[in-house]
């Protein structure tokens, strides 16, 4: 790794330390730690794979990557859509004062979450060595994990409501997972 490369990391990792303590940590939403861990995985994947993104551009692999990543800007574009317009957050997004069931919503409860693990698995189809393969699968597992520790913080929140939401829709993926 070269100098302006290490640097560039830190500087990325010390936003995301910032942005993490800021938004969740601080008032005691633990699901922040993981979310970090995801977003660690990605920043170093992006930085490990930048020198082939574009290379062999009509291969099976990247059209399949180009994909991936289309589908995590659209999911990611719908659920902060949605939930900026209908979760009605107070002074952050985490702060949000209604139970969003609508929308992409109406089918999985963490689209922010799930356009982390289309992203992650888009970024490392690009140069998928075993280095990209184990942090694709640490981010899948911190999203896991993130999902989990937030549904138990929305279910102090929104009590029975969320506990319901929880039972017709699904975590990630429509009707499977």
């Amino acid at each position: 790794m070269n100098t302006p490369g290490i640097i560039t990391l830190m500087l990325i990792t010390a936003a995301n330390v910032w942005f993490n303590w800021w938004i969740s940590i601080r008032e005691k939403r633990y699901h922040g730690i993981f979310r970090f861990i995801s977003f660690e995985c990605l920043v170093v994947m992006v930085y490990l794979n930048y020198p082939v993104w574009f290379s062999d551009a009509f291969s099976l692999r990247q059209l399949i990557s180009w994909f991936l990543l289309g589908l995590c800007i659209m999911v990611a574009a719908m659920g902060f859509f949605i939930f900026y317009s209908r979760g009605k957050p107070e002074d952050h997004m985490e702060k949000t004062t209604q139970l969003i069931s609508s929308g992409i919503y109406e089918y999985i409860r963490h689209p922010l979450y799930l356009s982390l693990i289309l992203g992650g698995f888009g970024a490392m189809l690009k140069d998928p060595g075993w280095q990209q393969i184990a942090l694709s699968l640490l981010n899948f597992l911190a999203m896991i994990f993130t999902a989990r520790v937030e549904e138990k913080e929305m279910i102090r929140k929104f009590d029975k409501a969320y506990q319901e939401y929880m039972k017709q829709s699904k975590m990630f993926f429509p009707y499977v997972f």
